[in-house]
């Protein structure tokens, strides 16, 4: 095994931890089913008490089993380690942890930021905890529908049992508050935290802004053709990424060379190269 394969092993098992803690602390005692196999297992958990990491466990092997099939030897083992571990320790600190907190909201969000969390660290390092991402995948080689789509409407069936289960649609609305937690908090750990802004800057005097980027604030700028349908008129629109504190300048720079300027400004949510983030392999 390779010093990445093993590096990647450590994070993974991190995220498993980190989504085994959201839920046995918040999720779990507070009856919040935010959907997923694990939603499945906290609502049988209540209702005939089984534990819940064996529930989840015993619901991913028909997955499985169908996923090996529809999808092949490779798609179904490299899920095999999160989905083991993520059983296992979710019934393991069970024993060991109490909930900090009987309000459902905290639970709702602080639940949602851990999972969100281990997901995260999960995915982008190439790991995979089985359930619902597993069946929507098996799901969409039978009907072609989008696995965000499919992803949504398991989800959505999950925290609808949930309510009608535990007889309270207020805690069905938790859940889905922490379901949206999750899920940016996957984008914030896979994407990272946007600090930079994007500039797209559409100026008959383009040069001359491109110029003072380059020497005032120390950017880079790239030139892009472009041509307008409504004058057809051709010119440049200028490209470049700054920092958050650079947004103020470089406005006041683009409107002093050309008050008639027009100006999209958007989020940069990772940027790799001179002036920002160096790439850096993983596990390196």
């Amino acid at each position: 095994m390779t010093w990445k394969k093993i590096w990647e092993f450590i994070w993974v098992t991190a995220g498993v931890v980190l989504i085994a803690l959201g839920l046995d602390l918040f999720l779990i005692p507070n009856k919040i089913a935010a959907g997923g196999v694990s939603g499945i297992a906290t609502i049988l958990y209540y209702v005939i008490g089984s534990p819940v990491g064996l529930t989840m466990l015993a619901l991913n092997v028909p997955l499985f089993a169908v996923g090996i099939y529809r999808l092949g030897l490779t798609f179904g083992f490299r899920s095999l380690y999160g989905t083991i571990s993520l059983s296992a320790a979710v019934d393991f600190f069970k024993v060991f942890v109490s909930a900090p907190t009987k309000d459902p909201l905290l639970a709702s969000l602080f639940g949602g930021v851990l999972v969100g969390l281990g997901l995260g660290l999960v995915f982008r390092y190439r790991g995979t905890t089985g359930g619902t991402d597993l069946a929507a995948a098996i799901l969409r080689t039978y009907t072609g529908v989008n696995i965000g789509q499919l992803l949504f409407l398991v989800d959505a069936s999950v925290v609808l049992a949930a309510g009608f289960v535990f007889q309270s649609w207020e805690l069905a609305l938790y859940a889905l508050i922490t379901i949206f937690v999750t899920a940016w908090v996957i984008d914030l750990v896979q994407e990272g935290i946007s600090y930079a802004k994007a500039f797209f800057i559409i100026s008959d005097r383009a040069e001359v802004i491109a110029d003072r980027v380059i020497r005032e604030l120390g950017r880079g700028a790239t030139a892009l053709k472009g041509r307008g349908l409504y004058t057809d008129t051709e010119r440049e629109v200028i490209f470049t990424v700054v920092n958050r504190s650079e947004v103020g300048r470089l406005k006041e720079m683009v409107y002093e060379a050309d008050p008639g300027a027009f100006i999209i400004v958007t989020d940069a949510r990772e940027v790799l190269g001179e002036g920002f983030k160096q790439y850096a392999k993983e596990g390196i």
